[in-house]
This record gives structure tokens, sequence and C-alpha cells, in this order.
């Protein structure tokens, strides 16, 4: 399966603004890791800190400082001018327990999106120093070397990531069994780190359900770019509408067989 996207060459003044906005973040996040933050639960129960609120925030004032006409998607602080033709997306802190906890697989993940379809993903791990951005057409580097995805033609081969079981609820659980009994390794607690992983050539797939656009969208095109393909577990492109089931591989036929066993059809 090929994901196309249809859309303008990303102009380098963006690739340079995704860039300072993982800096400004990254700044923000390293001032308060494994230091005692208030934590606080939100509506969901799911947790949050200054160091997300700040991080997120001085990313927003410099994308209205640089480009005022483009929209913003944030976890924290929400949404603005959401329809504009670019809106940035924003979770800065993807991974927030395992930052209280002092684990440092979380990652800032930033994204553009061009009339909805991610064209630009920024995957930042400020502790390690490690950056992942995958541009429309121009490849996926970390820290500036290139990327590419490995190969995997079965599924028992595979090496599987997910971040949480908790995250499969319903019916999502048996589907998501049904896949990691049959693949070669399956590790759990990587939060977005599993998706560079997977970008760089050590993981086969990451599946995961439950998550929000600003928990994967800039992961696709960091992905698609290494020669990867991410979808929901219908095998369509998740965008704004997903019902928050992913699967991500590096080799097409694996997703495929992958994308069987989701749906009981293999």
């Amino acid at each position: 399966m090929t994901q196309t996207v249809p859309s303008p060459t990303v102009p380098a003044a963006f690739v340079s603004l995704a860039h300072q906005l993982a800096d400004a973040a990254g700044a923000v996040i390293r001032q308060y890791f494994r230091t005692p933050v208030a934590i606080d639960d939100k509506a969901d129960e799911s947790p949050v800190t200054i160091a997300d609120r700040q991080a997120e925030q001085v990313m927003r004032d410099l994308v209205q400082a640089n480009f005022p006409d483009h929209g913003i998607i944030g976890e924290e602080h929400g949404s603005l001018n959401g329809e504009a033709e670019w809106v940035w997306v924003f979770d800065p802190i993807d991974g927030t327990k395992a930052f209280i906890t002092g684990k440092p697989s979380f990652g800032t993940l930033i994204c553009l999106l061009h009339r909805g379809t991610p064209v630009l993903g920024v995957l930042d791990q400020p502790i390690t120093r490690e950056r992942w951005i995958g541009v429309d057409g121009q490849g996926t580097t970390l820290n500036g070397a290139p990327l590419r995805v490995r190969a995997c033609d079965a599924v028992e081969k595979a090496a599987l990531y997910s971040t949480d079981p908790s995250m499969f609820k319903g019916d999502a659980w048996p589907a998501y069994q049904r896949l990691a009994e049959t693949v070669k390794l399956r590790r759990f607690g990587s939060d977005c780190y599993a998706y560079g992983l997977l970008a760089a050539g050590f993981v086969d797939l990451v599946c995961e359900a439950d998550l929000k656009l600003y928990d994967f969208a800039a992961l696709i095109p960091i992905i698609r770019e290494a020669g990867g393909l991410v979808t929901d577990w219908q095998g369509q492109a998740p965008g704004i509408g997903s019902d928050g089931r992913i699967l991500a591989a590096g080799d097409a036929r694996c997703h495929a067989q992958a994308l069987a066993r989701l749906q009981d059809a293999g």
C-alpha cells in the first residue's frame, strides 16, 4: 500500500520554523525534567504539567509571530484558526507519564498540515537530543542523517511496539491480541519514540489505539518519507476524524498481514 500526498513543496521557511519550535520547546522541557513538578489531572484523567503547557505556549507564540495566518491545534491550549490552509499541530510532551517518571521515551511532536494533510513532521527527544524530521518529498532524517525503514516480509518476523495495553479498550483488545500473538517480539512503554525507531529501521510495527490527532499526525511524514506507511486499522490514511486506531509499518507486506490479524481475516 502506498500513501501519496498531493501537496505543494513545503517552503524552506516552514522547515526552519519547525526546527525553531523544537528548539524552543526542548529548552523549556529540559528545565523541568527529573525535577519535582506539580502534576494535574485533565478531564480525561491524563496527567499534565507546567512543562507541557509552557512548551506548547512558546511554540504557539513563535508560529503567531512568524506566520500569523497559520492555524494551530494544540493538546494543551486548543485550536486557533484551525480551518487555515496551513495548520500546525502540537503535542508538547507526547508521553507525559514517562516524563513525570523520569524516563526519556517521551517526545515533542510537531506537525504541519496542508489542507488537512500532514506534510511535515518532527519528533524531538530533548533529553537525548535526537530529532527526527520528515518533509514531504524531501525524506526523513535523524539529526541530519537520512533514514530508511527496514524490510520485513512476514508479520511472524516482526518486532511490534505499543505504548500501553490499557489503550486497547473494548473490541480493540482481542484485535490487538491476535496481532501480538503472531509477531516475533512485542514490547510496551515506548510512547512516540517507537515510531522514530521504526523510521530508523529498528522496529517493524507500531500498533496503538485511543490516539488523538496530535498523537499521530507528526509521525505520518516521518515514517512515510523513510519508506514506511501509517494507516488506521481499516487501512485508510488517518486524519482529523480518525478513530485513533493506528498501525504503522516499515514494510507494506508486513503491514497488510498485520491488518489482516487486526481485522480477524488471517
